[in-house]
């Protein structure tokens, strides 16, 4: 495996730091084209609390008033204020544009471009990454990121979460297995980097099945992987599940376990992206070891090196 930071300085010489950025999108499963109320282990926030506030229009329907001007504004903006929350942690030059919350293919797709765009037309910003799902990406969007990525490197990120389908259902997902296969093909055929997201400790999922996750995305073969340990969080219907009838959840010394074999089953040139996941403090209900992220990675790594 390739740890994303390794991968970045190696393409770019210096650290490259993410850039949480908001499309005003919502998600299918939220406003009852696929579902109602999100993902049941999603937060209000859908999943991105450290994002900025998209300004303006949504990105709902389509708006013919909306115009590469206001575009480059909107981004402008955003990017400015992200700048600002990080400034104390790094001194980074070049940046990752990360559309993080909720469904970021989930609109208009000529708005959408055009907010992809005027991010990626920063010259500080060297990659556009897109949180998605399997079944929000249009011909019509698929064709707008892949002229993006001629100009600099378009990631797509799918919350793919479990490979196993009656998981999937419990979880309110919203899309059956073969949905996220047929996406990521078209992807891959379009030339887009694809980065999948896991979660170990979903309910009712054995440590088996976690591992069956990982082998299944082993034959996938997406170009990245982002794996990280079930969060309850204040507001999600997992949390309120957990509350009235506690399940098991992983130690940090189990987790680093599973961590570690499912590293062991992955091909070797396939990147990290991340390993554990960092839950907002003021909504975390459990694990609460989360918190603690050096000794989280101290004892992770030092897992890893046993192998």
């Amino acid at each position: 495996m390739i740890r994303l930071s390794d991968y970045l300085k190696n393409e770019y010489n210096e650290k490259v730091y993410k850039l949480s950025l908001s499309t005003g999108c919502t998600c299918p499963n939220r406003d009852g084209t696929a579902g109602w109320g999100g993902c049941t282990f999603c937060s209000a926030g859908g999943s991105g609390e450290f994002a900025a506030h998209a300004g303006g229009a949504t990105a709902s329907t389509a708006h013919p008033d909306w115009d590469s001007a206001r575009a480059a504004a909107e981004i402008d903006r955003q990017i400015t204020e992200a700048k600002g929350r990080i400034s104390a942690k790094t001194n980074a030059r070049l940046f990752i544009a990360y559309f993080q919350s909720f469904t970021n293919t989930y609109g208009d797709p000529d708005y959408l471009g055009s907010l992809f765009r005027a991010a990626l037309e920063k010259e500080e910003v060297v990659i556009l990454s897109v949180a998605t799902r399997p079944d929000c990406i249009s011909d019509r969007m698929l064709e707008i990121l892949a002229e993006l990525n001629n100009s600099k490197p378009v990631w797509i990120e799918l919350g793919l979460q479990t490979a196993h389908d009656q998981t999937a259902e419990r979880l309110n997902r919203g899309y059956p297995r073969a949905v996220f296969e047929d996406c990521v093909r078209r992807l891959k055929e379009a030339g887009i980097t694809v980065i999948v997201h896991v979660i170990f400790g979903l309910p009712g999922e054995t440590r088996e099945d976690m591992l069956d996750t990982i082998r299944y995305l082993a034959r996938v073969k997406p170009e990245g992987i982002k794996i990280q340990m079930l969060q309850l969080l204040k507001g999600s219907r997992l949390a309120e599940e957990y509350e009235a009838a506690p399940f098991p959840l992983f130690t940090l010394e189990e987790y680093a376990d599973l961590v570690a074999e499912s590293l062991r089953l992955l091909p070797e040139d396939m990147v990290l992206h991340r390993m554990t996941g960092d839950g907002p403090r003021k909504l975390l209900i459990a694990p609460l070891w989360c918190l603690d992220k050096k000794r989280v990675l101290n004892t992770m790594n030092a897992r890893i090196g046993e192998l």
